[in-house]
């Protein structure tokens, strides 16, 4: 599906000119740019803080089809362990690559395929750099691989006391504890 918004009219801070290598295949030219970014970078647990400086390093480069973009992205990632809660802060690198297509090169559209495209003479980055901040992030974020989490019973952080357990008793069983005196002295 086509990305025909009007590029040129974008609010996006990663909306960039393409005015220099428009139509002519070979040249390039590199780009650095730190941005704010914006909002919807993220996922319940772990994502973008809005406003937070997003770091983009790419080149672009006119192909016969449109311009190539092939980068890095690099924001901080804030949330919290989906293990234990604590919150988690920490630098994500994600690389970016697209070709945006010159309005008559596009190919057919395809239905699963997204193509993006060079609209006067402007492209807007910021949904192929979303997409791939997003996907980096992990569906399941943790603090550390081992770490233990929370009590199912009471809540209490496994790590702080690794032997911390609970006694389950059977609740068919549950009555006989009724007839055993806790403090009696069980040894021969």
């Amino acid at each position: 599906m086509a990305q025909r918004a009007d590029a040129a009219r974008s609010t996006s801070a990663l909306t960039l000119s393409v005015k220099d290598l428009s139509r002519s295949p070979g040249f390039s030219r590199e780009i650095h740019e730190t941005v704010a970014t914006p909002k919807d970078f993220g996922v319940a647990l772990v994502g973008v803080e809005e406003g937070s400086p997003l770091d983009l390093t790419a080149r672009l480069e006119s192909v016969h089809e449109g311009i190539l973009v092939t980068g890095t992205a690099v924001v901080d990632v804030v949330g919290e362990c989906g293990r234990c809660l604590d919150p988690l802060d920490y630098e994500l690198d994600v690389p970016i690559q697209e070709l945006y297509y010159f309005e008559d090169s596009a190919p057919a559209e395809d239905e699963e395929d997204e193509q993006h495209l060079v609209v006067d003479e402007s492209i807007d980055l910021e949904p192929v750099v979303r997409t791939a901040v997003v996907s980096a992030l992990p569906f399941q974020p943790v603090c550390r691989e081992d770490c233990a989490g929370l009590c199912p019973e009471c809540g209490a952080r496994l790590d702080d006391d690794p032997d911390h357990r609970h006694e389950i008793i059977d609740p068919r069983w549950a009555a006989l504890t009724e007839l055993v005196d806790p403090h009696a002295d069980t040894a021969p």
